[in-house]
């Protein structure tokens, strides 16, 4: 059997074998889902939001990963590009975002079999069954998804799977400024000066911070990334501030720990608490936002702190406050997720964050990423619902151990193994990111 023998190894498990799989997202993880799809010989087409491969990463890509790069190729991914000729240079050394999408991601999305199947510039916006609202019971099970996108040109279209695999990540739907998590007021007058999380402070976006107050506000490691590149920029541009507006007492989120097993994490928090110390980044603490309004040229941020209500003034505000997973498009599909962290249930109690960090997640595959929709699978980031502790290595082992299944390959669906290094205390409001 050939890779491309796509008729070889029809998928034992599920009904609808003739159709493909789905594949929601192009970014690591997704691309990962190709890989081994393609490996097994099982049809599929991957559907990207966006204009290129990898996204959601090239918005953020001036930002280094804590991880090395030995921990961000996808096994299976790996074999296939060796095979063109791609080789794994510096193992050792951990990647920017741009360097991940240049040297991995494009790449992978350009091997054949994989590359006819993506399909740009779709996006996603609803998944249901064929047939079949979200009450209808009888017969569910053989039906195929059905997936709704709508392309650039506001043409939508409806194609059926027999699986769906969603890697779509969270970027795109960030956490609320509003401390109550909802809709901050205010906001929509103020759109403008609102940013979000890891803009390119000392490249991209230079001229939009410089000379400027800026208030970052979010407690974790995006939050710590940006403020760290203000204090920079305010030492070549006369008139730029900082402010980290946080909800608790410290930055207690962003770890400097000598134990922490990627060593980046642990100099950004070491830097972010040293800029805090030597008075190069304000530290507005105990801060629970509540609104936002225009102040002449300026805004103010409403919120409390303790039982005074302050307003704090900037000219622009960072949102680096976290992600939340976007499962609107499953309305009409039977979900079991936690309602605390909002990842499937039985994965919830291994990544919540209150009791776990990145490197004490237990292995995990198909069976706590299972929905009541057979053949329905959340991977990578979004699968951790609003728990900051994933890594790209957790996402390549959810994938690999979901395409056995698909596949009816149950016992390597089942041996699911995870090897992390020693993490230390952690909590990366945007995983491996940063």
């Amino acid at each position: 059997m050939t890779l491309l023998d796509l008729t070889a190894r029809p998928a034992a498990r599920l009904p609808n074998a003739h159709l493909p799989v789905a594949i929601v997202g192009a970014g690591p993880v997704g691309l990962a889902a190709a890989a081994h799809l393609l490996r097994r010989g099982i049809d599929f087409v991957v559907l990207e939001s966006g204009d290129q491969v990898g996204a959601s990463i090239r918005a953020w890509g001036h930002t280094r990963l804590f991880s090395p790069w030995r921990h961000l190729v996808d096994p299976v991914a790996q074999e296939l590009l060796e095979a063109t000729g791609w080789t794994l240079a510096r193992p050792d050394r951990a990647p920017t975002g741009h360097e991940l999408v240049a040297e991995y991601l494009e790449p992978l999305a350009a091997v054949p079999g994989i590359a006819e199947r993506i399909r740009l510039g779709v996006r996603v916006t609803d998944v249901s069954r064929d047939a079949m609202d979200r009450t209808r019971t009888r017969g569910r099970a053989a039906a195929p998804f059905v997936v709704r996108t709508r392309d650039g040109e506001g043409d939508v279209a409806d194609a059926t799977y027999r699986a769906v695999v969603d890697a779509s990540g969270t970027y795109l739907s960030p956490n609320s400024l509003s401390s109550n998590g909802l809709a901050l007021p205010g906001l929509d007058a103020v759109a403008d000066r609102v940013l979000p999380a890891l803009p390119d402070v000392l490249g991209r976006d230079r001229a939009t911070f410089a000379g400027r107050h800026t208030t970052v506000v979010g407690a974790g490691h995006s939050a710590a990334n940006t403020v760290l590149a203000l204090a920079s920029l305010a030492r070549d541009e006369p008139g730029t501030r900082v402010t980290w507006a946080i909800r608790t007492a410290s930055p207690d989120r962003v770890t400097d720990s000598d134990a922490d097993g990627l060593p980046g994490r642990a100099s950004l928090g070491a830097r972010a608490r040293r800029a805090v110390a030597d008075g190069r980044v304000a530290l507005l603490d105990g801060f629970e936002t509540v609104g936002v309004r225009r102040d002449g040229d300026a805004l103010e941020l409403v919120g409390r702190r303790g039982a005074d209500v302050l307003a704090h003034r900037t000219d622009l505000v960072v949102n680096a406050t976290g992600f939340r997973p976007d499962l609107a498009p499953y309305r009409e599909i039977r979900l079991d997720v936690d309602e605390v962290v909002e990842a499937p249930r039985r994965l919830a109690p291994l990544i919540d964050p209150n009791e776990h960090s990145c490197g004490t997640v237990a292995p995990h595959g198909y069976r706590e990423l299972a929905h009541p929709e057979q053949g329905l699978f959340i991977v990578g980031m979004k699968s951790y619902g609003r728990a900051p502790t994933f890594l790209l290595k957790t996402g390549y082992e959810q994938v690999r151990s979901v395409v056995a299944w698909i596949d009816g390959d149950v016992a390597a669906a089942q041996a699911v193994e995870l090897v992390l290094p020693a993490t230390g205390v952690c909590s990366t409001d945007a995983g491996d990111c940063c």
